[in-house]
């Protein structure tokens, strides 16, 4: 194996969770020589990679993120990252009450819109994360795909943040 063959694969080890299930997204940066060592320029470049990709795949992206206090969580199935995400917003102690809660809204807002709701819900709490669920589910469908791209950028800036501290 060549060195830069090597460093394709480290990069991609590193980063390739970032966005939840699309290593691609590590890949594209990397072919595409913006391995940066600024944090900063490497969240832009990660997010250019998604912001210029085809709609299907920025549909395969959302659509690769778990619910929140949904099954996988409940039977511990998520990624490390994603499970670490909804543990920092007490997700993982809600009552029966709240996450039947979650559930029933989790099957609405996929219902509605074809991919699971999505939010960056490191600082937020169960109450404000239902607060933004219903608010967001009158959202229009184009209004909400937006919106949730955007919460995925906002996941990765914080996975990247988290990986540079350790």
């Amino acid at each position: 194996m060549d060195s830069s063959h090597a460093m394709r694969e480290a990069f991609i080890m590193r980063f390739g969770g970032v966005y939840e299930h699309s290593p691609w997204v590590a890949e594209a940066v990397f072919d595409d020589g913006n391995v940066a060592n600024d944090l900063s320029q490497l969240a832009q470049a990660m997010a250019a990679v998604v912001d210029g990709a085809s709609r299907e795949r920025q549909l395969a992206l959302l659509r690769a993120h778990p619910d929140l206090a949904g099954r996988l969580a409940v039977r511990g199935e998520l990624t490390q990252a994603s499970t670490d995400e909804q543990k920092s917003a007490g997700l993982d102690q809600c009552s029966r009450e709240e996450l039947e809660r979650f559930q029933t809204l989790n099957t609405e807002y996929t219902d509605k819109f074809g991919f699971p709701f999505i939010l960056a819900v490191s600082g937020k709490n169960r109450t404000q994360i239902l607060e933004n669920f219903e608010a967001r589910l009158g959202n229009s469908p184009e209004q909400e795909f937006a919106t949730a791209l955007g919460e995925v950028h906002k996941i990765a800036r914080i996975r990247l943040e988290k990986l540079a501290k350790e």
